[in-house]
């Protein structure tokens, strides 16, 4: 086992991890695996905790309801210095790995508690690191908020530093946002709704909406309420659960995620105009043909996500909060450390691992290659660590399963006969009729992956000859 930092501030995170999860920190060899040729992958995406508070108080939330507690520590505003460090370290980072693009995340608490005046600050203060240091590193940079402080004030001063804005909700109806209060309990879903309306009247800020799914809510429903926003993109989340915290409503060998999504897949695969794009769909869809995934949930492909607290402190992606106190630490920070120690950080080095970071029966499934063993929080049990199957494990392989099968009757279609004309542009391999896909991008919010996918899996649809996935139509 091996860790970087052995510092006296490192020190206590060390043996925090060490009780609570031995895989990976007291089982991964990092210097022997950098010897064996295992090399890092730089990371991609920064978020940047602007905000420790938040204005709401959703009872389900990972940084205040579940296991770590850390933000009582953390300073509410991350201030103009610690945000000029951090820049200048994301910027050395970039240049060291040659990197073309990095995504910034604005993330909190609520990001959208900053004046509209500073909010755009810490981007522009990355911006003008890498002109000094990396001058051909592009910047794509969101914020992810509630959506109840979003004005035209905020929206414009967003708008005008090119940060497009994406929002969590848990569905379009006040009844699906009842956990979604104040520390009064009052309601946020009115002032959410009124800021989604804003945004949907500029849709080149719009990012998208990010969805938890909740068993207790019609999914149909749920799916077409969010339409009424004009989302470009619906991320729906499984909920923060592991072996220790399992989800509500789990009971194997009973599958109620996978059913909640299937019914959301068939209203979204057989529509005859895609009206949104759904991010867990379409990363299904991608990886079953081969082609890359862009977020950590799925997949195989290396994590690529670190965070920057309000105080400066480097950690882990923020979802790991939901296993144990202190999970996403590092004992790093960005006035002593740069992102390349951070890359030599065990709990890192294992979410980049791939395949050899699963358990024995991830390692062996057929769906492994899409499934990815699953996300990582969803992995954990306390005493032993990230390495068990998800907690979601029945649920994904219905889904999947699902998902495959939907793709071998489209495939199974007669193509339409062609009319005489220009013969159209091809059409990239997970796109409905009528839509392209798109450079793949994390959802605002989700965890970056980065690096190609390792193939189809076995017994599965793959590429079709010509590149292109089979044509979707209502009737398959």
């Amino acid at each position: 086992m091996s860790q970087t930092d052995t510092s006296d501030a490192g020190l206590p995170s060390l043996r925090n991890h060490l009780v609570h999860a031995p895989w990976p920190y007291a089982r991964l060899d990092v210097p022997a695996l950098r010897a064996a040729g295992h090399r890092p992958h730089p990371v991609r995406q920064f978020v940047l905790k602007t905000r420790s508070r938040c204005n709401l108080a959703c009872t389900y939330c990972y940084v205040y309801e579940m296991a770590d507690q850390g933000w009582r520590g953390q300073p509410a505003a991350m201030s103009r210095a610690t945000a000029a460090r951090a820049a200048a370290r994301i910027a050395e980072h970039a240049a060291a790995h040659d990197l073309a693009r990095i995504d910034l995340v604005l993330h909190g608490g609520e990001p959208l508690l900053t004046a509209p005046a500073e909010l755009a600050a810490p981007v522009e203060a990355v911006r003008a690191a890498l002109a000094r240091t990396s001058p051909r590193t592009r910047v794509t940079a969101t914020v992810q908020t509630n959506g109840t402080l979003l004005t035209r004030g905020r929206l414009g001063a967003l708008a005008a530093a090119g940060i497009r804005v994406g929002v969590s909700l848990d569905g379009g109806l006040p009844a699906h946002n009842t956990r979604r209060v104040d520390r009064t309990g009052r309601p946020g879903f009115a002032a959410a709704a009124r800021g989604l309306r804003l945004l949907a009247r500029h849709p080149e800020s719009y990012a998208g909406v990010l969805c938890v799914v909740d068993l207790a809510q019609d999914p149909v429903e749920t799916y077409e309420s969010l339409l009424a926003f004009a989302p470009p993109v619906i991320g729906l989340l499984l909920p923060l659960a592991n072996w220790n915290t399992p989800p509500p409503g789990h009971d194997p060998p009973r599958t109620p995620y996978a059913d909640w999504l299937v019914a959301v897949f068939e209203r979204w695969w057989h529509e005859a105009e895609l009206r949104t794009r759904i991010r867990i769909f379409e990363e299904i869809i991608a990886l079953l043909l081969g082609l890359p995934a862009a977020t950590e949930t799925l997949g195989l492909a290396p994590a690529a996500t670190a965070v920057i607290e309000t105080d400066g402190g480097i950690e882990q992606a923020d979802s790991l909060k939901s296993a144990y106190e202190g999970a996403a630490a590092t004992g790093m920070t960005v006035e002593s450390h740069g992102f390349d120690a951070f890359l030599d950080h065990p709990g890192l080095v294992a979410r980049q691992l791939g395949r050899e970071a699963l358990a024995d029966g991830c390692r062996a499934c057929e769906l492994v290659e899409v499934c990815g063993g699953g996300h990582y929080p969803h992995r954990y049990r306390a005493g032993e660590g990230f390495r068990r199957p998800s907690v979601y494990c029945a649920d994904l392989q219905v889904l999947i399963r699902h998902v495959a099968s939907a793709l071998h009757r489209a495939a199974a279609r007669p193509a339409p006969p062609e009319r005489p004309g220009p013969r159209p542009a091809p059409r990239q391999p997970d796109a409905p009729p009528g839509r392209r896909r798109p450079e793949p991008a994390p959802a605002p919010g989700e965890p970056r992956a980065t690096g190609p996918a390792t193939g189809p899996s076995t017994g599965l649809p793959g590429p079709s000859p010509a590149g292109r996935a089979p044509r979707r139509t209502a009737a398959s």
